[in-house]
C-alpha cells in the first residue's frame, strides 16, 4: 500500500487512529469533547502548510496508519538558524495492519516533508512500539531535561 498526504476528508480516520494510540499509552480519551475539537483541528489545519499528515489506506476501507507533523516557529538559534521547528504527533497504526511497515513508510513521509520545509529540529514522544523506529531516523534522548507542565483542569 502506497502512502499518501491526508486530505481534510480523513480525518474521521485520524482521530480513530488516535484513540488507538491513546490505547497503546494507557490515556484515557473516553471524553469526546477531544475527538471533536481534534477532528475540527485537523480539517482546518491540513490544507495549511504548516501542518501536514501522511497515510496508508487499509484494505477494507478505512486508514492502516497515519503520522501527523506539526511545524510552528521558535526564535532562531545556533543549532537551529531558521527556527522552524517540527513535532510529530499521532503516529499509529492499526492493530490489524502491523508489522508490515506501514509505520515506516509514514515516517519516512513525514521526515522528508519536513526536510523539505527547511525544518532542521523535530520532535516527538515516543512509545515503547515506536523507539526503535525513531532511533533508526537518528533521534535519540535530548541533553537538556525536558519539563512539561499541564494546567490543571
Amino acid at each position: 500500500m502506497p502512502v499518501r498526504r491526508a486530505t481534510p476528508d480523513d480525518a474521521p480516520e485520524l482521530v480513530r487512529l488516535r484513540r488507538v494510540m491513546f490505547d497503546a499509552m494507557g490515556v484515557d480519551h473516553s471524553d469526546p469533547a477531544w475527538a471533536v475539537a481534534c477532528e475540527r483541528v485537523l480539517r482546518d489545519r491540513l490544507p495549511s502548510g504548516d501542518m501536514a499528515a501522511f497515510v496508508v489506506d487499509g484494505q477494507s476501507g478505512g486508514l492502516a496508519a497515519c503520522g501527523v507533523g506539526m511545524v510552528e516557529q521558535r526564535l532562531p538559534g545556533p543549532k537551529n538558524p531558521t527556527g522552524r521547528h517540527g513535532y510529530v504527533q499521532s503516529m499509529a497504526t492499526d492493530p490489524a495492519a502491523r508489522r508490515q511497515g506501514y509505520a515506516r513508510e509514514v515516517f519516512g513521509a513525514l521526515m522528508a516533508w519536513f526536510e523539505e520545509n527547511g525544518v532542521t529540529s523535530v520532535d516527538l514522544h515516543a512509545t515503547t512500539f515506536g523507539e526503535g523506529l525513531y532511533r533508526d531516523f537518528g533521534f535519540s534522548e535530548p541533553r537538556n531535561l525536558p519539563l512539561f507542565r499541564s494546567a490543571p483542569r
